[in-house]
């Protein structure tokens, strides 16, 4: 199998960054100052756009001092940052005040009571903003008091959800707080009286949530709701594999309604475990900045199929290393909405340049592109040299696109029917279902889809109507990001 823990060498290509800090120093620079520079260096070297930045240019700056005082004019790393960026046209790089914490979310461990829900706006008053409960982590206090998919909430600590006060409610520091619960009435809910105190702790979620076989019309049915490409479950993801393959299955569906993204390399283990016949052929293309690019030869921007699961630490030590159980699939169905994200589309778009992928659910996210963490050392790795541990900042910047084999991606997202085949369905807040159920809506259309190939549907689901603004899962530090994994730049 190719080592797909790749190294990328950039040698000379700038001067200035590779300088060592002291070297034409004059200035006392403080640590703000060395936070200023870390983000400089990172996106200077690292950033999609990096040659479309005027600021991030390799000659941007003549000394150290330059570069601290032009920053110190910034109230914050954060507005560093952003004033970096290509912004409209990225939507995606942040950075974070704690990279424990972004390293936890990539694994699936978040501070949460449990609850994953999404935010809408009322029918009527569309400044007003309910949520709906899609699912309820096990072993979390949430489930502890019997919250279910499927309930309406309204307000916290007494106040009306809003569109401009959601963010401050839901997702401040505050581990704890009172969530009031009402009726849906036909989208413009009524606050039932239930309230109920609810309970932040870190929290480890299993993203298979559910891996079964259902039968219908003689034929066996593989059902995979997979909410998150976390490396550290790909083992237990191929031990699913192995029953659908012992099961003998004869179609098989993958819900990602509710996927953000995630590992590139676990996407790639997934479209292996789904197909096989394509072992050693390309799964996907990574284009990157003209630096990198240049400096790389170009078999390291392409990621292929492979029969064999092998995960190594920052360290180097293997942590998995096992046969990948393929299923040989010739087509697949996948259940997407609007929360279906990075590498659930990579994952689409790969496998649709070999096998009919067939969606059913609505238009995804449209991110086509992937990012990788950058900590404050001398070769921004983790484990580089002089990792400055005077503070927690990381950047996630973007770094890539990402196509299929045959160039292609979908930036305005997928649309079923349109971009790929499938059926326009959406879920309706007055009637869920149960995830798994072969009654709930999205997985029963698609099952009929499978037993009798019809794509047609009389069915207006109520939900069409409303705008779904936000969700949990947009509020980890993780949030959506598609993060290619094993690349290092050294010798610069």
């Amino acid at each position: 199998m190719k080592n797909i823990f790749k190294t990328f060498i950039l040698l000379a290509v700038f001067t200035f960054a590779s300088c060592e800090k002291t070297e034409i120093d004059a200035m006392q620079n403080t640590t703000q100052d060395d936070i200023n520079y870390f983000i400089w260096k990172g996106l200077n070297v690292y950033y999609f756009w990096q040659q479309d930045v005027p600021d991030l240019a390799d000659d941007r700056f003549t000394t150290f001092d330059d570069l601290y005082t032009y920053f110190r004019d910034f109230s914050s790393p954060e507005t560093v940052f952003e004033s970096l960026l290509n912004r409209p046209e990225d939507r995606f790089s942040v950075i974070v005040d704690d990279y424990v914490a972004l390293e936890n979310s990539f694994q699936g461990l978040n501070l949460s009571n449990g609850i994953e829900f999404g935010l809408v706006r009322y029918k009527t008053n569309t400044s007003n903003v309910f949520g709906y409960v899609r699912y309820v982590v096990p072993n979390s206090d949430a489930a502890s008091k019997n919250i279910v998919r499927g309930q309406i909430f309204t307000s916290i600590n007494g106040q009306q959800l809003t569109d401009t006060n959601f963010s401050s409610l839901l997702f401040s520091n505050n581990t704890s707080y009172s969530m009031g619960f009402a009726d849906y009435n036909d989208g413009d809910p009524v606050q039932n009286g239930t309230l109920v105190t609810l309970q932040k702790s870190d929290l480890q979620e299993n993203p298979i949530a559910i891996a079964k076989v259902v039968e219908a019309n003689n034929q066996k049915i593989g059902y995979l709701m997979y909410n998150q490409f976390a490396r550290n479950y790909d083992a237990e993801l191929n031990a699913a594999f192995a029953n659908f393959k012992s099961e003998n299955i004869d179609d098989l569906i993958i819900d990602l309604r509710y996927n953000p993204g995630g590992s590139v390399q676990t996407a790639s283990y997934l479209g292996s475990m789904v197909t096989g016949q394509f072992t050693d052929q390309v799964y996907s293309k990574e284009i990157w900045n003209d630096k990198i690019l240049a400096a790389n030869p170009s078999e390291n921007f392409i990621n292929n199929f492979t029969n064999q699961i092998r995960n190594v630490d920052t360290n180097g030590n293997v942590i998995v290393d096992e046969p990948i159980n393929s299923l040989g699939l010739n087509r697949v169905y996948i259940i997407t909405s609007s929360s279906t994200a990075s590498a659930s589309e990579l994952l689409m778009n790969a496998l649709s340049a070999y096998i009919d992928v067939n969606v059913v659910g609505t238009t995804t996210v449209g991110k086509q592109v992937g990012s990788i963490t950058l900590y404050d050392s001398d070769n921004l790795r983790k484990t580089g040299a002089n990792f400055n541990t005077d503070h927690n900042y990381a950047l996630q910047p973007l770094v890539l696109e990402i196509t299929n084999k045959n160039n292609v991606n979908f930036p305005n997202g997928i649309t079923p029917g349109v971009d790929l085949p499938g059926i326009v369905l959406t879920e309706d807040f007055d009637n869920l279902g149960t995830l798994g159920s072969v009654n709930e809506p999205l997985l029963s259309r698609t099952i009929q889809y499978i037993i009798t190939g019809s794509k047609s549907t009389s069915k207006i689901e109520k939900s069409n109507v409303f705008d779904e603004i936000y969700d949990s899962k947009m509020a980890t530090p993780a949030s959506n990001n598609m993060q290619s994994e094993g690349r290092s730049i050294v010798g610069f």
